[in-house]
């Protein structure tokens, strides 16, 4: 396969898969067959970047390959592929990965009880469970749907959240920083945070 490797989509021939792309939506086949085999590798790993299995990953590179396709008009401008499959492969796999997140915090006072009473410890870190839950629903809309989303990866796409949020990319650190603040403020208050702690150091 003469696939280019994940780092360097960056520095891709963009005339050359520019003429790919029109040669494809023209019809030739091989055009298409020749973008699908260079390209698949790295909008793969830009999908597993995201936390997907590479099943998952496989299935969100498929979905943006067939929504190129079926873009009535093209793209205006077919140098700016490899960027829109990029975008397209990320915000899926944003989707697709951060929806199991969501759907946890999404009942934040699910917590299901101890399988085996008398297991201390266990109790403790259910009690810090929902002490998390409870404070991250005590902020505001912004700050959850932000800590949501950075919660979802080890490598958050700063360009996906500024337009899944309609957040300047520069403001997106500090707020980071000032709604985790006021998280772990809201946490601290809690009698419950920080119960395993204050039992170590009783010695009971």
């Amino acid at each position: 396969m003469n696939a280019i490797s994940a780092h360097s989509v960056a520095a891709v021939d963009y005339d050359r898969y520019a003429r790919l792309y029109v040669a494809a939506r023209a019809g030739d086949r091989v055009a298409q067959r020749t973008l699908i085999e260079e390209l698949n590798e790295p909008l793969w790993r830009v999908a597993r970047r995201a936390g997907l299995d590479p099943e998952s990953a496989a299935d969100v590179v498929q979905t943006a390959w067939m929504r190129l396709w079926r873009t009535k008009d093209g793209l205006e401008k077919p140098r700016a592929l490899t960027k829109w499959l990029r975008t397209t492969v990320s915000r899926e796999a944003w989707n697709v990965a951060g929806q199991s997140r969501r759907e946890v915090v999404s009942d934040p006072l699910d917590i299901k009880e101890p399988i085996i009473d008398g297991i201390e410890d266990g109790l403790v870190r259910d009690a810090e469970r929902e002490a998390v839950r409870r404070a991250f629903l005590a902020q505001d809309d912004k700050c959850r749907a932000l800590l949501a989303y950075v919660a979802a990866f080890s490598r958050p796409d700063y360009d996906v959240i500024s337009e899944e949020l309609g957040m300047k990319r520069g403001s997106i650190g500090p707020t980071r920083g000032r709604c985790l603040d006021k998280l772990r403020k809201t946490l601290l208050d809690d009698p419950s945070w920080g119960a395993g702690e204050e039992r170590s150091a009783d010695g009971t």
